[in-house]
């Protein structure tokens, strides 16, 4: 079984962001807060989506910036160790992501045991943070070696902040994707966290591979999200959930409570 089913089933799951706090060593890290700060931010949004019935949620160094390729150990350490500390009270399937490094990304995932996680695995692109030229077969190949063949591998097909070398129309890379690299879902993304994908190209990634999962990655929104869901077998959501759908702020509860349910109507109940 594709192992986003195993974790999944067969619904179109909300998956949410647990944006962590910039961590040790990033320019934004607030070492005043220092750990103790980091963990408590994350259990606030932690229980604030959980409380709103999110499917899943993931977690994140979206205030990591500027970003890197390869990430610093400290980093993925203090994601480990921050995750670590909630894990008792995480009731749904969770993720991890730590942008835009691979291995990190699997090294995180297998040290917290989570279902699944996310990343740019394939493509070449311009970025913000340079040449970008991701390695999906190292990173497979690598979290088979940490005893991982279960972990669901969420493969982004348009990254953000960047702009792929590969011309190929986006529905054609993301089909040589799947072929290529084995992904458990694709996600198709807006041009920077928080900003909608085109919903032509989700359509036309969905209608390209038929069998195969395929998410909304960023900007889903309240007045969107049915349109989204009716077209995609999920969504990634942050920005929308936070005080005043500022992606810096913190969940807002009453936000993510509408959120879902009008997710859930979409869905049918």
């Amino acid at each position: 079984m594709n192992n986003f089913r195993r974790v999944f089933g067969d619904g179109k799951p909300v998956i949410a962001m647990v944006h962590l706090g910039a961590l040790p060593g990033a320019p934004l890290h607030d070492a005043d807060a220092g750990l103790d700060g980091l963990v408590a931010a994350a259990r606030a949004d932690l229980a604030a989506l959980q409380a709103a019935g999110v499917d899943a949620v993931m977690f994140g160094n979206e205030n990591d910036r500027p970003y890197e390729f390869d990430v610093d150990r400290a980093s993925t350490a203090t994601m480990a160790f921050v995750i670590g500390q909630l894990r008792g009270e995480i009731t749904v399937p969770f993720g991890v992501n730590v942008l835009w490094d691979p291995h990190s990304t699997v090294a995180l995932a297998a040290a917290t045991g989570a279902a699944f996680c996310r990343e740019i695995f394939t493509g070449t692109y311009a970025s913000d943070m340079g040449p970008w030229t991701p390695d999906a077969g190292a990173a497979l190949r690598y979290r088979d070696r940490l005893g991982r063949r279960d972990l669901a591998m969420l493969y982004n097909v348009s990254a953000e902040f960047a702009d792929s070398l590969d011309r190929r129309p986006l529905p054609d890379r993301a089909r040589s994707a799947v072929f290529s690299s084995i992904p458990d879902a694709v996600l198709v993304s807006g041009q920077i966290t928080g900003e909608a994908a085109e919903m032509g190209d989700l359509q036309a990634v969905k209608a390209a591979l038929p069998e195969v999962p395929v998410l909304a990655n960023t900007g889903v929104k309240h007045d969107t999200v049915a349109d989204v869901l009716r077209i995609a077998d999920g969504c990634v959501v942050g920005s929308s959930l936070k005080i005043d759908g500022d992606t810096w702020n913190p969940v807002d509860a009453e936000r993510a409570a509408d959120f879902m349910a009008r997710a859930r109507a979409a869905r049918g109940g």
